[in-house]
C-alpha cells in the first residue's frame, strides 16, 4: 500500500481543542490564559498548573518564537507520513513563553538549530488547519 493510501491523521475536534482549532482556521494561533493568575498554557487543561484554577479564557498570541529543541524522526510510525521520512520535529518556545511541539518547514535540516527564530504558518488538512513553523529573519 502507498501513503497515499493512508492519509495523514488529524487531531480530532474535542470541546477542549476546539477552540485552537477554530482559531487555527482563521489564521490565529491561540493558548489558554488561566483566568485567575494569567499565565498562559498549551496544550490546552483543565487546571493551571502555577495556581490550579479551573478559569480559562483563550487568547491570539503572535506566532512568532524559536527553536526550544528538535529530533530528525527517521522511524515511520505511522504510515501516512512513509514519504516524510526522515522529517523534523520542533519544540517552539513561543515569545509569549508556553511551548508547542509541531514541524518546521521551508528550513533545510542542516539550517535547523536551537534557537533558531521561527513564525507561525498554517497548513491544511481534511478541513483542520495545523500549525507549522518556518525560519523567520531574526
Amino acid at each position: 500500500m502507498s501513503a497515499t493510501e493512508f492519509p495523514k491523521p488529524v487531531p480530532k475536534a474535542t470541546p477542549e481543542l476546539l477552540p485552537f482549532l477554530d482559531a487555527a482556521r482563521a489564521g490565529r494561533l491561540a493558548v489558554q490564559r488561566c483566568g485567575a493568575c494569567g499565565t498562559l498554557r498549551f496544550p490546552p487543561r483543565e487546571l493551571c498548573s502555577r495556581c490550579w484554577s479551573r478559569e480559562v479564557e483563550w487568547t491570539d498570541v503572535s506566532g512568532r518564537g524559536e527553536v526550544f529543541a528538535f529530533y530528525v524522526m527517521h522511524q515511520v510510525y505511522h504510515p501516512g507520513f512513509v514519504a516524510d521520512v526522515p522529517y523534523p520535529v520542533v519544540v517552539v518556545k513561543l515569545d509569549e513563553g508556553p511551548t508547542m511541539v509541531s514541524n518546521v518547514v521551508d528550513c533545510p535540516r542542516e539550517k535547523l538549530r536551537i534557537g533558531l527564530p521561527v513564525e507561525v504558518v498554517f497548513e491544511e488538512r481534511e478541513g483542520v488547519a495545523l500549525p507549522k513553523f518556518r525560519p523567520r529573519a531574526p
